[in-house]
């Protein structure tokens, strides 16, 4: 009786086996939620085919985005200023068509 009390009170049983316990029962529990992420991954994953044609069909290359790039003038433009955080976006607005309306005339 004596020896399995002093067994009981060794440094085994008060640390090594909740520490056995902790790695085994944490392994299952990971294991239990990398399931539920791999199963909502699945349908998550799933694409309807009628999308999945259109996704097709719209294909966008490099190529396609330079002739874009090409076509347009980036050399004639001209900086516009927005508004602070401090200002009414609504302000400078109607303070900008006024500029544009007063250059115009």
């Amino acid at each position: 009786m004596e020896r399995l009390r002093r067994l009981w009170r060794g440094r085994t049983m008060t640390y090594g086996v909740p520490l056995l316990l902790y790695l085994v029962g944490g392994s299952f529990g990971l294991r239990e939620f990398a399931q539920i992420r791999y199963d909502v991954h699945k349908l998550h994953g799933t694409v309807d085919p009628a999308l999945k044609e259109k996704l097709k069909q719209n294909n966008v290359t490099l190529e396609s985005e330079y002739k874009k790039l090409e076509k347009s003038d980036l050399d004639n433009w001209e900086n516009i200023r927005g508004p602070q955080l401090w200002e009414d976006s609504r302000a400078v607005q109607k303070q900008r068509r006024e500029a544009a309306r007063l250059k115009t005339e």
